[in-house]
């Protein structure tokens, strides 16, 4: 069997290789894409059993797409700690591939869990329909801003007929009339790429259990359902709500020694578009639960609104995390409750005694 170890790049691969049963130890660097597949194309014809591990990359899915397709077995592990386990400053490209080379045959590898093509491609899809509709904002906040600098104030009222009207009346110089024209243009392009986009997320989440489920609490759409569940991927992998917090960077970054204890702004680690779409959804859920509403004042008198509206995206994903866990809708979650820390209830759920 070959244990191969690789510092990927873009342009290139390092790799450092051992064969189990020789003890035989190689050393080469791939440039991309051609001699990297004519390399891994031949192990695979000669019929060995290989192990490839890296690092985390955000450029290699046309790799990982290679060793599926030729079968051969691939390891990605966490680059943090991958980084926490060097013990030497120094740092070359072969020192990486041969550390990481290392790790595997001591079985210290830190391999993380990797979400299959399907995930993936769905992940896409929310991600275009994400980016279509910031680009749309952008638009619109530059309308607005002619809008205004003409003396026109009337908001959500511009994306009117009569709005749309007044806009498109104004006598512009010529310039910033091909402007207006063309940021017009464009809002009407995105507009209805970006419903169709919608609808295609609406018919995703429609075959996902789970986010019909999570869809149950009030404030989350099919969309944020069907991002927590592509995102988050398995709720096994996680023990506990922090650790759902931690993962989605929404707890705070400590600096703490001695006596002292230090907390930050949030980690901010993890999906960006989760964590926005969280806050969104906590928002809603806020205007429609009282008890929420009284748990937001509260914070928002205290530490200021913009830490209480991540505080109750930190709650609203706990929430969704335990009610995926524990396959419950939200009448169930009403029903039941989190009671975790009160004495008699060790596993968190309130006993129905009814």
């Amino acid at each position: 069997m070959l244990i191969i170890g690789v510092d990927f790049h873009p342009e290139f691969q390092q790799i450092a290789w051992v064969d189990i049963d020789t003890g035989e130890f190689q050393e080469k660097r791939l440039p991309h894409p051609e001699e990297a597949k004519e390399f891994y194309r031949a192990l695979a014809a000669a019929g060995q059993q290989v192990r490839v591990g890296m690092e985390a990359s955000g450029h290699a899915r046309w790799f990982e797409r290679l060793l599926a397709e030729l079968q051969l077995e691939l390891w990605v592990g966490d680059a943090a700690r991958i980084q926490s386990k060097r013990g030497r400053k120094q740092k070359t490209d072969r020192q990486d591939a041969q550390h990481i080379l290392k790790l595997m045959l001591k079985d210290d590898f830190p391999k993380i869990w990797v979400p299959s093509w399907e995930n993936r491609d769905l992940r896409q899809l929310l991600w275009h329909r994400h980016r279509m509709v910031q680009a749309r904002t952008r638009i619109m906040n530059q309308l607005q801003a002619v809008a205004l600098n003409e003396g026109l104030r009337c908001k959500k009222r511009l994306w009117r007929a009569g709005g749309r009207q007044q806009l498109e009346s104004f006598r512009l110089a010529p310039w910033a009339s091909r402007r207006r024209h063309d940021l017009l243009e464009l809002l009407d392009r995105l507009t209805p790429t970006i419903a169709e986009l919608t609808q295609a997320i609406e018919q995703e989440a429609e075959k996902c259990a789970e986010a019909q489920r999570l869809m149950t609490h009030p404030g989350v759409g099919p969309l944020t359902a069907l991002a927590f569940v592509l995102i988050i991927g398995n709720a096994e992998r996680f023990q506990c709500g922090k650790q759902i917090a931690s993962y989605l960077g929404l707890v705070p970054l400590e600096k703490s020694s001695g006596n002292r204890r230090r907390l930050g702004h949030i980690t901010k680690q993890g999906s960006s578009m989760l964590r926005f779409l969280l806050v969104e959804a906590a928002q809603v859920t806020v205007r429609s639960l009282p008890e929420w509403r009284s748990k937001y004042f509260h914070l928002a008198m205290r530490r200021g609104r913009k830490i209480a509206k991540v505080a109750m995206a930190r709650r609203l994903a706990i929430r969704l995390y335990w009610m995926w866990r524990q396959g419950w809708e939200y009448e169930q979650v009403k029903q039941f409750g989190s009671h975790a820390g009160q004495p008699g209830n060790r596993r968190g759920v309130q006993q129905n005694t009814e």
